[in-house]
């Protein structure tokens, strides 16, 4: 199997792969897209004038995703712009948002390349089609997580400035943002072309993008815009595709650290031995440490424990590791209480290595299930939520078609989402679009000026600025990096 380690597309202009040469040179399509997925992962790219272990595409994902939500919580202050996505002091010059701006349209540029290139193939096989296909995908995916992190949700304001469009090598450098509306349209025209020229004999398997791995982000597209139908009809092509099965309670235990290999993921990106960037960079380094082998400063915060909490025998509190001595009592950092998470662990028995999952089988269900209830389809969507509680040691506790009294069918779903999700670059997002707020009312260094002297734990925080976040702060998105505003002068910042 070939991994996409250490090949991408030359950075010098000069020695640039041209989209003639692509098309005529043996592999040449093939090393061109195996070098975008690599800038997924790449450390070493050149960024601002150098380089920096902790710039990365996925660990600025995960980070800026899941540090600004309720799942986890901050145990330190630190000079990391990680910590920004706590305290949502954004600015327009912080380096991870804006190494993640830059890393993204360079992995779109990429794609755009392979794209010409093919078009000028007069008649390509299905092998060249899938890699054409895949770099739709790409582009697609790119621009959908540049709208989730720079935008408005479409669900707040389609009108609203979105991103960037750049589907062409000669885009103008100067080029103003199009609406989330248009961005939207033009990530479902990305990924439909995708699903329409990838193909089953041509797939390259699950490290790659396939047919249903678009149509996996077309789900989670069409729900993020409202367009409950076809999230509907999207999920189902996934589910009834065959080739994918749900962990069972069991086997999800170990469904991170064999995501290449699981039965559920539709598509991860793989890591191997020689990826490992153990404390200097990894995912990891920030949720979890053996001793040494990370920096263990961001844990699972007491909300979602407490939902874990209801019922003990839900296998999904297995990737929460709760940090005790050796006489078993819990152990603090600053005052908060350690729960370490392992999403991104034990590959290989690595605890700094993981294949991260970009879209799973459970997802699908659960894209169905909000769709449908916000159809009305009550008893449908309590129906897919059981089915995934009775994969994860919850048989003895499932809906049965009724909601519990004092909630409702899309808080049921949306908890549901929450406990299945958590860690995956999903909650922030899912409450935002909902037109909910963050409410992160418990202690924790995303408090402004908390001191450890101020932690009580028997009682929550009280007046203190922003525990909660409402949906229409600007706080909920970042800033335009200012380098692109700076040389892009048709690009507006946000407020």
């Amino acid at each position: 199997m070939l991994i996409y380690s250490g090949c991408k597309l030359e950075d010098n202009p000069t020695n640039a792969v041209t989209t003639a040469s692509l098309a005529t040179t043996p592999d040449g399509l093939t090393n061109a897209v195996n070098g975008a997925y690599a800038l997924f992962k790449e450390q070493a790219i050149e960024f601002q004038g150098g380089t920096d272990q902790n710039n990365m595409y996925l660990r600025q994902y995960f980070q800026m995703s899941d540090f600004a939500s309720d799942d986890v919580v901050c145990g330190q202050i630190t000079t990391d712009p990680l910590f920004l996505s706590f305290s949502l002091a954004h600015t327009p010059n912080q380096e991870n948002t804006s190494y993640f701006w830059y890393i993204s349209y360079k992995i779109i540029s990429d794609a755009n390349t392979v794209i010409e290139a093919g078009s000028k193939i007069s008649n390509p096989t299905a092998a060249q089609q899938q890699l054409i296909g895949e770099c739709y995908f790409l582009r697609a995916f790119c621009n959908f997580n540049l709208a989730r992190f720079f935008a408005e949700p479409y669900t707040i304001n389609p009108g609203a400035p979105g991103i960037v469009l750049r589907t062409s090598t000669s885009d103008p450098s100067t080029k103003a943002r199009s609406s989330v509306k248009d961005t939207y349209a033009q990530i479902i025209a990305d990924a439909t072309k995708a699903s329409q020229l990838m193909t089953d004999a041509a797939s390259r398997g699950v490290i790659y993008a396939t047919k249903e791995a678009a149509q996996a982000l077309l789900s989670r597209v069409s729900l993020y815009e409202g367009d409950y139908q076809s999230a509907i009809t999207y999920s189902n092509d996934v589910i009834n595709s065959g080739k994918f099965t749900e962990a069972t309670a069991a086997d999800f235990k170990i469904m991170f650290a064999n995501a290449q290999t699981d039965k559920e993921t539709i598509f991860c990106i793989a890591f191997d031995a020689l990826d490992d960037y153990g404390k200097a960079g990894s995912i990891a380094s920030q949720y979890y440490s053996n001793g040494n082998s990370g920096w263990g400063e961001e844990y699972a915060s007491q909300p979602l424990r407490d939902l874990y909490a209801q019922n003990p025998a839900d296998v999904r509190t297995s990737y929460i590791d709760d940090v005790v001595d050796s006489t078993g009592a819990q152990q603090y950092k600053n005052g908060i209480p350690m729960y370490y998470v392992t999403k991104f662990s034990f590959q290989g028995g690595s605890p700094t290595l993981s294949s991260p999952i970009m879209f799973r089988l459970s997802e699908m269900y659960l894209n169905r299930a909000e769709a449908e209830v916000n159809l009305g389809q009550t008893s449908a969507a309590l129906n897919d939520v059981d089915f995934i509680r009775s994969n994860r040691g919850l048989s003895g506790a499932l809906y049965k078609g009724v909601v519990p009294s004092g909630q409702t069918a899309l808080g049921v779903v949306l908890q549901e989402r929450r406990m299945e999700l958590a860690f995956e670059a999903d909650r922030t997002f899912t409450v935002y679009r909902n037109k909910l707020n963050m409410d992160r009312t418990y202690w924790g260094y995303h408090i402004a000026g908390l001191q450890a002297a101020d932690i009580n734990l028997s009682v929550e925080p009280a007046n203190y600025p922003n525990l909660i976040i409402p949906y229409t702060s600007t706080k909920i998105i970042y800033y335009i990096p200012e380098a692109e505003i700076l040389a892009n002068t048709a690009a507006t910042q946000n407020p």
